[in-house]
């Protein structure tokens, strides 16, 4: 069953068939790095914040750029559902898309390398992982037994072996972990990475290694002053493994390096109602995870996560985020629990429906823990309504909605 080995292809993979979408309020700089790789596919820019500021993008990209005025234009009253002051407008550019497949990056992602110093093509092999089957249904001990050099174990049933469409491929990151405020207060230093020894100071006692200055490194044991070299080279966090998440088992998705099926699964991933004017942020990504996760469950669709690795490169300030995620804290204890017991209709067949069904759901049960949730179930009815509308136009109406945010090209 693995997949054979092959060599860098001369066209890239679903090139005309996916989208790149990169919310941002800054210039993107950050593509130079991803050029390699970005540079034969189309971008959609969701510009968030002042829309009168002007976006540069490096000379050479196809994108199109939408900010709140093009937002605002588009959807009428129903841009209400989209986020403001959030980066979870980033699902306009999911809604805007007519690709089949959707790869959303934050602008604070570098390209990461791979432990044997080799850049991380993170794009590819999310192809990869989305054109390969899952495994939900029955966990397969070796990892995902598509990739090559692994393969289904013993005992693994042969009625299950084909598997079932990839909806989602969620990537991870080296460097900054993606944790929560009370986390990150904890632990201000920690780093899933490697160090690279520059004018740092070791010490060495009792067979601890400290490393301060440029650099924090945990402590960890050695047996012999000798190795601490090559230890240094080994603080590398990278797991080469891809999971297929098991069917009745959420997990808490991040949006920053994450690549899905659009026509499987895009109606449902709505990033929620998050920043100016909301009571909680920090959540939307989550957000959309879960109702993913239940829904991709319903469908008999499934979810990976694992490779690809990128480098995210920028803490966020742990007591901004604490405010923005107090609330989130104490209700995700009610949220949790929620969809954990959610049940989806067998009469609801396609995306769409599920995600209707969820909304009441939500609106019924999540209602009474906060009014908030009232208004979030209103505007995952909205999405669904603006989603099908924007999806449902002629070609000639398509292009009277086209983006004219400002952006300027950069040498």
């Amino acid at each position: 069953m693995a997949e054979p080995s092959s060599s860098k292809p001369a066209v890239p993979l679903l090139k005309d068939e996916l989208d790149i979408v990169i919310p941002t309020i800054r210039n993107l700089d950050f593509l130079e790095m991803w050029r390699p790789f970005f540079e034969p596919y189309h971008l959609i820019i969701v510009q968030d914040g002042d829309p009168n500021r002007t976006i540069k993008v490096p000379d050479g990209f196809d994108y199109e750029l939408y900010n709140r005025n093009d937002i605002n234009r588009i959807l009428g009253p129903k841009a209400s559902c989209i986020s403001f002051k959030d980066s979870a407008c980033r699902c306009f550019g999911y809604m805007v898309s007519k690709k089949k497949y959707i790869y959303t990056i934050d602008d604070d992602c570098f390209v990461a390398k791979d432990p044997s110093g080799k850049d991380i093509n993170a794009l590819e092999q999310h192809i990869k992982n989305l054109l390969c089957p899952s495994t939900p249904f029955f966990f397969n001990t070796l990892y995902d037994p598509y990739r090559a050099g692994a393969d289904f174990v013993r005992g693994y049933p042969f009625s299950l072996r084909e598997g079932a469409p990839t909806a989602v491929s969620h990537g991870l990151w080296l460097n900054i972990p993606d944790y929560d405020a009370p986390t990150q207060l904890v632990k201000p230093l920690e780093r899933n990475t490697r160090y690279v020894l520059r004018s740092s100071f070791i010490v060495v006692t009792n067979f601890r290694v400290h490393v301060v200055n440029e650099f924090q490194l945990n402590p960890c044991f050695v047996y012999v002053h000798v190795l601490f070299t090559k230890l240094l080279c080994m603080f590398f966090r990278y797991v080469d493994a891809v999971l297929t998440i098991p069917k009745g088992t959420l997990f808490p998705m991040c949006g920053m390096n994450l690549a899905f099926d659009r026509q499987l699964i895009g109606p449902a991933m709505y990033f929620g109602l998050m920043g100016d004017g909301q009571p909680i942020g920090r959540y939307d990504d989550m957000w959309a995870g879960w109702c993913v996760k239940v829904i991709c469950d319903h469908l008999g669709l499934g979810v990976k996560t694992g490779l690809p690795y990128i480098w995210h490169s920028k803490a966020s300030n742990p007591f901004v985020n604490l405010k923005k995620e107090y609330k989130g804290i104490f209700w995700q204890e009610e949220i949790i629990p929620f969809f954990q017991s959610a049940t989806i209709p067998k009469e609801c067949t396609s995306v769409q429906k599920c995600y209707i069904e969820l909304s009441k759901q939500v609106k019924e049960k999540l209602g009474a823990v906060d009014p908030y949730f009232t208004k979030l179930a209103d505007a995952m009815v909205t999405w669904i309504e603006a989603w099908d509308e924007l999806n449902s136009t002629t070609s000639e109406e398509a292009s009277s909605k086209s983006a004219n945010g400002a952006a300027a090209a950069t040498k």
